[in-house]
């Protein structure tokens, strides 16, 4: 056995009908390429770091210690058996835990966008730190989401932990980068990222036919869902405070959108389109939410909200034709 490796050479361009797991909204926007973030630290507003306290400690409160869980201990991996999936489902296991376990390509890009360190002004650190007491926790669940993965993998008989270490590590080493320049954009696109990782996990939970996958999905849902709630309410606060001067890097962000890996994962548009087809999915299902998060923030709706809401949802209408 051996850990994941796609069969399928990879088109030099995207296909002209974009994949449901690939994430490119269908607006004839350039899409955001590898190698292309902005330099420095995310561009202002930045929100006070009064707001950034309160959105975590609503988000921390949502998961106290008593509802978190443990890899080791929660999950009854003797039970695991991947002879209970159908190839397309194996298939997806397989992408979906390369998408999870470059949670240190996540992590770094938070660095690089909120950095601590002497290149900013202090009100910005302090902005920044706050920050930073959401993205450790918001790490270090995201790589409890790698290690179960991992480990469903190798008790399942789907891998071999030592090839799936190695095949993990070829995704791993290349730098995740975003087009983004503004904070906002950043917690924009997790909104819409987090969100749509939470409808896949459902998803595909409710076609599984083990109930080891199945309990381990439920309980990667849960989590993204939380992930979902911290990101919204920050953008909330956004458009609440800067209104019409955010409204342009919300947008910019469902223009240029594609999940994790899109750029840099070899053969990601093919396999995408078939672990969709395993579980009925669209990510653009997520931008529902977004309009959601923007239409209550807007008390008095402006012309620019109103557009970006329109906007949005055209991407939804024109994703789903």
């Amino acid at each position: 056995m051996s850990g994941p490796q796609p069969t399928e050479t990879p088109p030099t361009e995207p296909p002209p009908t974009e994949t449901p797991f690939a994430g490119v909204a269908r607006t004839g926007a350039p899409p955001g390429r590898a190698g292309l973030e902005p330099p420095g630290p995310a561009r202002p507003p930045l929100l006070p770091a009064a707001d950034v306290d309160d959105a975590v400690t609503t988000f921390m409160r949502a998961s106290p210690m008593t509802r978190r869980w443990d890899v080791e201990q929660d999950i009854d991996w003797d039970r695991a058996d991947a002879g209970r999936l159908s190839a397309g489902q194996r298939s997806a296991v397989e992408f979906i835990t390369l998408i999870e376990d470059h949670l240190p390509g996540y992590f770094a890009l938070y660095g690089r966008r909120f950095p601590l360190t002497d290149e900013v002004d202090l009100d910005t650190f302090v902005h920044n730190r706050e920050v930073y007491r959401f993205s450790v926790r918001w790490a270090q669940e995201e790589d409890t989401h790698a290690r179960a993965l991992f480990r469903y993998q190798v008790a399942s008989g789907l891998a071999e932990p030592e090839a799936l270490r190695r095949s993990l590590a070829v995704e791993g080493r290349k730098l995740f980068t975003l087009p983004h320049g503004h904070a906002v954009s950043i917690f924009a696109y997790a909104l819409v990222q987090e969100k749509a990782t939470q409808l896949y996990y459902q998803q595909l939970r409710a076609v599984v036919d083990d109930p080891v996958l199945a309990d381990v999905l439920t309980r990667l849902s849960r989590d993204e869902a939380r992930h979902f709630t911290f990101f919204a309410d920050v953008v909330e606060r956004y458009l609440v405070r800067y209104g019409d001067a955010v409204v342009e890097p919300i947008r910019d962000v469902v223009a240029q959108f594609r999940m994790p890996l899109a750029d840099t994962m070899r053969g990601y548009w093919r396999w995408a389109l078939r672990i969709a087809d395993v579980a009925a999915y669209d990510h653009t299902d997520a931008y529902e939410h977004l309009i959601r998060v923007v239409t209550r923030a807007a008390d008095a709706r402006s012309d620019r909200v109103d557009e970006l809401i329109h906007f949005v949802g055209a991407c939804r209408a024109t994703a789903i034709a």
